[in-house]
């Protein structure tokens, strides 16, 4: 049976992304415009700076490496989480949705991510924008990357139906710290669609990297794409959603994806979709399939922080665990899985 939590955060999760793609933009012209066009506000920016940033740097000190665990031979291992979402607790400055999902309090937050990171090994983290809390406003994952831009990366969600959002992805990734875009279907329900087309586009142009976040469903449009854009280099976002209850036909989708040499696979899916608790057992040879058909170097490692909220049957350490002991990696394959590729994806310079 799938744990009722996992269930009930699902299903919301799902309400609110709803709300985000399919349904028309309820923000208000002006509040739409000083989001997206309007270059930050130097109050709100010096208040993070104070909140945010300082907490940052209380927790770490300032540029200093969050660091890994000595590996054998004295050299730390390189570890990224590639999957964590994060959330401010300055409403006033960086408003949220209207009934936003929010995790347990506490929990979340930057600082808790940077206890996470240095706790368990790990050397730097892309934050995805938190669509169910901030929606298309990207301002605190931006921030919050460029606060501390020596082991954070930021990718941002736009709106493929704002004719905006081509030029606004431009300027974050001129400013420096957003290294990717992911990439959600338009409002009227398609993944191949000219505003989704233009940010690829966008993106290709630009080097970044897109995130796609869609369903087993969507995998013949995402080839489509793909093929338009053959510069461009994607990663799967929790391998097309899978799931315990329907896992040889999105498997096969994903070994169809892996086929196309600028496609990868995000394997953050085994404890939001399995059907057990820790480790997940039920879907390990689905991830073995998967790192098989791209290779474990087009396959990233993400932790779903914070995952007291989209996966309380693990903990943090529990779920990096499951790649590092539980589903019998070799050094090399580990290496690239849990570093390498999203070190090459989102931190080598552009």
């Amino acid at each position: 049976m799938i744990d009722p939590r996992v269930l009930i955060v699902w299903r919301e999760k799902r309400r609110i992304r709803q709300d985000i793609v399919m349904r028309a933009d309820t923000t208000t012209t002006r509040t739409k415009r000083e989001l997206e066009t309007t270059p930050r506000n130097e109050w709100s920016r010096r208040r993070f700076v104070q909140a945010a940033g300082g907490a940052l740097v209380a927790a770490i000190g300032p540029r200093v490496s969050l660091g890994s665990p000595l590996a054998a031979g004295g050299k730390p291992p390189l570890i990224i989480d590639c999957h964590a979402h994060i959330y401010g607790e300055d409403p006033d400055s960086y408003p949220t949705v209207f009934k936003p999902l929010r995790p347990p309090e506490g929990k979340g937050t930057v600082p808790h991510l940077i206890d996470e990171l240095r706790s368990n090994g790990v050397s730097k983290v892309t934050a995805i924008q938190t669509s169910t809390f901030y929606r298309w406003d990207n301002r605190f994952t931006v921030d919050s990357a460029r606060a501390h831009a020596d082991s954070m990366a930021a990718v941002c969600t736009l709106n493929p139906d704002n004719p905006r959002s081509p030029r606004l992805l431009e300027r974050y990734v001129n400013e420096g710290v957003v290294r990717g875009m992911r990439s959600v279907a338009a409002q009227d329900g398609r993944l191949d669609h000219p505003g989704v087309d233009k940010l690829w586009e966008t993106a290709e142009r630009l080097g970044i990297v897109i995130n796609v976040l869609v369903g087993r469903q969507y995998a013949p449009q995402i080839v489509a794409l793909v093929k338009r854009h053959p510069k461009l280099r994607i990663v799967i976002d929790h391998c097309l959603g899978l799931q315990a209850s329907d896992v040889e036909p999105t498997v096969k989708a994903m070994e169809e994806l892996a086929k196309l040499p600028t496609v990868h696979a995000k394997m953050t899916f085994l404890p939001t979709g399995s059907a057990e608790e820790y480790p997940c057992q039920d879907l390990h040879q689905a991830c073995l399939r998967i790192i098989e058909a791209f290779t474990p170097d087009r396959c990233v490692w993400g932790s779903d922080f914070p995952c007291e909220l989209w996966c309380p049957k693990v903990t943090y350490a529990q779920h990096l665990k499951i790649f590092t002991h539980k589903l019998g990696l070799d050094d090399a394959a580990k290496s690239a899985v849990l570093g390498k590729t999203a070190q090459r994806l989102w931190f080598d310079p552009l």
